[in-house]
């Protein structure tokens, strides 16, 4: 088949009886084009595959259609299926707004922070969404000292009241979590998380403690285990120290399913029956989750419609200034699989 051909914005100001000012400004969605000729030339454009030049598109407007996101490349991170999720969720949005997705590469041995005063000084973003925030998230501390619109997924513990974001309520999943197993006999628990200061595993400790603090019980310092959340072998590791513990956990969150896989296959090697003498919870539910042996009760998330909301927010910022999004909350769903169940004691009742 013979691809259609593409139309110049000259050829389509001729059609339409426009000059190409009045073209390129209706494109742009400038206000001092009436409603009707935007409509016009929008339908006009539609039908004759009219695609704007973009060098030209940011000469006139100042505006790229980029919206810039960090890229990590550590460990298999950029393999993670979750971020694969996210990245897919936020291109699709974007593109239904207008706008495109520019990755910008970290590479193992560079600083986050560096790439991203590289992206913003290049002017190759209009905007900016930030993945993964820490707890004091020196990015999202730049950004707002540049004046440089942004959407953090995730939350901070410094900057919340200063911009905007969507997140998943990880602290009341964990505490309700907590709650459900307190009440199936459970006293001796444990948390498995990230090394880095990320802030969706402070949330999620945090409701862990909350719940527990309820009932006069604690999460003692040597039951918050970490590792780099990267590295296979150091989460394997800890999640054999998890098991060493005197007396041993009879439950444990992983802050990330990642981590509370790897307490299975630990529980595996050492012949620990899974419910029957240790119940494990994690969060994301990753696509292997469900295959698990034993299947992993944890928390979904809806990745994707998380990432098309991040998508719209962060057009709607730039559209209509910050006063146009306001932070989200999300509540998470808890997917009961075969990984829980009542306390040991119970189970040889």
């Amino acid at each position: 088949m013979t691809p259609r051909r593409r139309t110049g914005l000259k050829h389509l100001a001729s059609e339409l009886g426009l000059s190409i000012t009045t073209v390129s400004r209706a494109l742009a969605g400038y206000p001092d084009v009436s409603a009707e000729t935007r409509r016009r030339v929008v339908l006009a454009a539609e039908a004759s595959n009219y695609v704007p030049n973009r060098a030209g598109r940011m000469l006139v407007s100042g505006r790229s259609d980029f919206i810039g996101m960090l890229l990590p490349v550590r460990g298999d991170e950029i393999v993670d299926s979750y971020l694969s999720e996210f990245i897919v969720g936020l291109s699709n949005g974007l593109s239904r707004r207008g706008r495109d997705l520019f990755l910008a590469a970290v590479p193992r041995d560079e600083d986050d922070l560096d790439v991203l005063q590289h992206l913003v000084d290049s002017q190759r973003a209009d905007a900016i969404v930030l993945y993964r925030t820490f707890c004091d998230d020196p990015r999202a501390q730049f950004l707002l000292e540049r004046r440089v619109p942004f959407i953090s997924h995730g939350r901070t513990l410094t900057h919340d009241m200063d911009c905007a974001w969507i997140d998943t309520d990880g602290h009341t999943a964990f505490a309700q979590a907590t709650r459900l197993l307190m009440d199936l006999g459970h006293e001796e628990f444990a948390f498995f998380g990230p090394v880095q200061a990320y802030a969706y595993a402070h949330f999620r400790q945090r409701g862990v403690e909350d719940a527990l603090r309820e009932r006069s019980l604690a999460l003692r310092p040597d039951r918050i285990v970490t590792a780099p959340a990267g590295d296979h072998e150091e989460v394997a590791e800890a999640a054999e120290r998890l098991l060493d513990l005197t007396p041993r956990p009879t439950a444990i969150f992983g802050a990330k399913d990642k981590f509370a896989l790897a307490v299975l296959e630990a529980a595996a090697r050492r012949g620990i029956a899974v419910p029957e003498q240790l119940s494990v919870i994690g969060f994301d539910d990753l696509p292997v989750a469900a295959y698990a042996a034993p299947p992993l009760s944890t928390f979904a998330q809806r990745m994707t419609e998380s990432a098309e909301i991040v998508a719209d927010m962060i057009v709607d910022r730039l559209e209509h200034g910050p006063q146009a999004v306001a932070p989200r909350l999300i509540e998470s769903e808890f997917v009961a699989r075969a990984s829980h169940g009542p306390a040991p004691s119970r189970h040889r009742r």
